[in-house]
C-alpha cells in the first residue's frame, strides 16, 4: 500500500503484478509445484472465507473449565464454544437485550478495544515496534506518537495454555519450540490489590473480608501482578506506566504539568526505547499514594516508562531490594530500600548485582533477586521463599485482598490496521440517532461473503489515525434497517497475517465455492506432514496458525488439534551479501529483467 501511495497505482495491480513475477521466477526454477492448487488471499474468492473463520472466532467464546472428550478420543479441559452457550447472569438479563449483548461482546475470542500503538501521521498508519527507531519512523525517519486506538483484539491468550503445552505433539526442533515458549511466557504468582481510595482503610479491608477477592478491580484499588508475593513487604513505592488510565486521576495539580509533559514525551519512544534499549531509568512522583495491603505502609506512586501498559496490569509494586530495575530506580531517585529476603550462607553476588551496589545510612548494600528466607516480614519471617509465596497468597486471598494468578507474556493479538488494503471485517456498527456508534455490533450474514474492497481513487493517509475505509462511498459504508436505524461498515481492515493464517488447508480444495474446505479432503490430508519454512516465523505465522487452527478444532471444522506435524527450517542469513545490480544514473536501482543492451554495448 505504501508502494502504491508513493507512485500512484493501485495495490491491487502492483500485487498481481507481483504474483505473476514471483510464478514465473518458480516456474523457470523447475519446481515442480501443482499449479492448479495455486491461492492468492487477496482473492474475493479467498478472502471470502477468512471472513467466514472471522465470523466463526467471533461467534466464540472461551470456557477454560469445560471437560470434553476430542474426536480422537483425548480428555480435554477447556474449549472454545459457540456464543450462544455462554452463561448469561440473572442480573444480566434483567437489564434486557442490549446488556445481555454487550455482556457476550466482552466475552467474544475477537473483541474491540482501546490499545496504545504507535501512530506516524507522515505515514497514515501503524507501525511495529521494530519500525520505530528513536521516537521516529525507520523507514523515511518521520516523527511517531503512542496514542490510544480503537482496535481488533483476537483472545489468543485464552489458548496460551494449549500453545505452550501442545507443543510436546509435535515433531519441531527444540529451538523452535523453545521460542514460542518463551514468548508466550507463562508464569505463576499473585494478583494484589494496592488500596487508593478516600474509605478508612480498616473499613475497606473488613468489606473486602466479606465481599471476597472481586473478579474486576474498583477505582478505588491498584491491582498487580507478582510472581514474588513473598516481597510484599519490601514494598517501597509503586509505579504506572505513562498511559494507565489512572495516571491523570491519581496526579495532584502542583505535579500534573510535570506528570503531562513526562507522558508526552514517553509517547514519543518505542516498547523497545523504554525497556531493553534504555540506559537510563527516568520518571515522576504524581503527588500520590497508596497502601502497602501486608504492611499497612503509605508508599508513593510514581509513573515511569520502563513499566509497559501492556504487561500485566500496567502498575507494578517496586521491590527495589530484589529487582534490578527497581533497584536502579530508587538508587535514581532516593527512595527507600527495605530487604526481605536473605540469601543463604556463602552466597556471592552475581557481577550484574555486584555492579549496582551502593551506600545507604553508612552501608554498602547490594541488590538480591534470588530465592532464601523471609526476613522483614512480620509473622512470616524466616519462612522459605517458596514456603513464604505460598502462605501469604492463602491468606491474601481469605482476606479479600489478593489471589493465586497465571499470567503471561503472550498479550492478545491486535487484529487491525488502518490500511485500505486488506480484508474488510464482515462487521456492522449500530448507530445512534445523531450518527454516532452505540457500541453494539451487528455480523454481516453469511450469504452476503465476500465483503469486498469499494472502488477508491484516493487512499493516501491524511494525517488522522482514521482508517481511508472511513473516506468509502456512502453505499459501501452505511445501511439503513427496516425499522430505520442505521449500520456503519467497520472501516479497520485486516493485517497480512490473516490469509496466511490458514492456507495450508486451502491448497486441499482451492476451488470449493460452498465451504472453506471439504470434511472428507481436510481428514483425508490433514496434519501437514512436513512444513518448510524460517525460523523467523516461529513466533508470528506458525503462532498465529495455530491458534486459528485449535478454535478451528474446539469448533469441529477441522480433525486435527495441530496443523503442522514436522517442521524444518531452510538456512538463514547471517551476515551481509555481496550481490552485482544495476543502478541508474540517479542511483535508483533497477531489477535485472529491465535491463537491456544499450546502443554502444552498455546497459540500458
Amino acid at each position: 500500500e505504501q508502494h502504491a501511495i508513493k507512485t500512484g497505482t493501485h495495490p491491487r495491480e502492483t500485487t498481481y503484478k507481483n504474483i505473476a513475477t514471483f510464478r514465473r521466477q518458480c516456474k523457470s526454477l523447475g519446481f515442480s509445484y501443482d499449479w492448479d492448487r495455486e491461492v492468492a488471499t487477496t482473492d474475493p474468492d479467498y478472502y471470502h472465507w477468512t471472513q467466514w473463520i472471522f465470523l466463526q472466532i467471533f461467534e466464540t467464546w472461551y470456557d477454560a473449565k469445560y471437560e470434553w472428550t476430542d474426536r480422537n478420543g483425548k480428555k480435554r479441559v477447556g474449549k472454545g464454544r459457540p456464543i450462544s452457550e455462554l452463561p448469561i447472569p440473572e442480573s444480566v438479563k434483567k437489564e434486557g437485550d442490549e446488556a445481555v449483548r454487550r455482556y457476550q461482546d466482552k466475552r467474544r475470542l475477537a473483541y474491540i478495544s482501546e490499545a496504545p500503538v504507535n501512530w506516524c501521521p507522515e505515514l497514515g498508519t501503524v507501525l511495529a515496534n521494530e519500525e520505530v527507531i528513536g521516537g521516529v519512523s525507520e523507514r523515511g525517519g518521520y516523527p511517531v506518537i503512542r496514542i490510544p486506538l480503537r482496535q481488533w483484539m483476537l483472545r489468543i491468550t485464552a489458548y496460551a495454555d494449549r500453545l505452550q503445552d501442545e507443543l510436546e505433539e509435535v515433531n519441531w526442533s527444540e529451538s523452535i519450540k523453545t521460542l514460542q515458549r518463551n514468548w508466550i511466557g507463562r508464569s505463576e504468582g499473585a494478583e494484589v490489590d494496592f488500596y487508593i481510595g478516600d474509605k478508612e482503610l480498616e473499613g475497606w479491608k473488613k468489606d473486602r473480608i466479606a465481599s471476597g477477592y472481586p473478579e474486576e478491580p474498583g477505582d478505588d484499588v491498584l491491582r498487580i501482578y507478582t510472581t514474588r508475593p513473598d516481597t510484599l513487604f519490601g514494598v517501597t513505592y509503586m509505579v504506572l506506566a505513562p498511559e494507565h488510565p489512572f495516571v491523570k486521576r491519581l496526579t495532584t495539580s502542583d505535579r500534573a504539568a510535570e506528570v503531562q509533559a513526562y507522558c508526552d514525551k514517553a509517547a514519543m519512544k518505542s516498547d523497545l526505547d523504554r525497556t531493553d534499549l534504555a540506559k537510563d531509568k527516568s520518571g515522576v512522583f504524581t503527588g500520590a499514594y497508596a497502601i502497602n495491603p501486608v504492611s499497612g505502609n503509605k508508599i508513593p506512586i510514581w509513573v515511569a516508562d520502563y513499566v509497559l501498559i501492556s504487561y500485566g496490569t500496567g502498575a507494578i509494586m517496586a521491590v527495589p531490594a530484589h529487582d534490578l530495575r527497581d533497584w536502579e530506580f530508587a538508587v535514581k531517585f532516593d527512595l527507600p530500600i527495605i530487604p526481605v529476603v536473605e540469601p543463604a550462607a556463602g552466597y556471592e553476588p552475581s557481577k550484574e548485582e555486584s555492579a549496582l551496589a551502593c551506600e545507604r545510612d553508612g552501608k554498602r548494600i547490594v541488590p538480591f533477586a534470588g530465592l532464601g528466607t523471609a526476613i522483614n516480614s512480620g509473622a512470616f519471617s524466616g519462612q522459605s521463599t517458596s514456603d513464604f509465596k505460598q502462605n501469604i497468597t492463602v491468606q491474601l486471598q481469605k482476606e479479600g485482598l489478593g489471589r493465586k494468578a497465571v499470567n503471561y507474556r503472550l498479550r492478545d493479538w491486535l487484529f487491525s490496521r488502518q490500511h485500505f488494503w486488506g480484508e474488510p471485517f464482515p462487521i456492522w456498527h449500530e448507530l445512534d440517532a445523531e450518527g454516532n456508534p452505540t457500541g453494539l455490533m451487528q455480523t454481516v450474514p453469511e450469504s452476503e461473503l465476500p465483503v469486498t474492497l469499494p472502488e477508491m481513487k484516493e487512499f493516501k493517509p491524511h494525517g488522522r489515525p482514521e482508517p481511508p475505509l472511513a473516506e468509502a462511498p456512502a453505499e459501501w459504508l452505511y445501511k439503513t434497517l427496516p425499522d430505520g436505524r442505521k449500520l456503519m461498515r467497520e472501516t479497520n481492515s485486516m493485517p497480512q497475517w490473516a490469509g496466511s493464517c490458514w492456507y495450508y488447508l486451502r491448497f486441499i480444495d482451492p476451488k470449493n465455492g460452498k465451504q472453506f474446505i471439504d470434511p472428507e479432503k481436510e481428514r483425508a490430508w490433514m496434519p501437514v506432514d512436513l512444513y518448510s519454512g524460517g525460523a523467523e516465523q516461529a513466533v508470528l505465522h506458525l503462532l498465529y496458525a495455530r491458534f486459528w487452527h485449535k478454535i478451528l478444532f474446539d469448533l469441529g471444522q477441522v480433525s486435527t488439534p495441530e496443523p503442522f506435524h514436522r517442521l524444518v527450517n531452510q538456512g538463514m542469513i547471517l551476515g551481509e551479501a555481496e550481490l552485482t545490480g544495476y543502478q541508474t544514473a540517479g542511483g535508483k536501482w533497477v531489477s535485472a529483467a529491465d535491463v537491456k543492451d544499450g546502443p554502444e554495448g552498455g546497459a540500458a
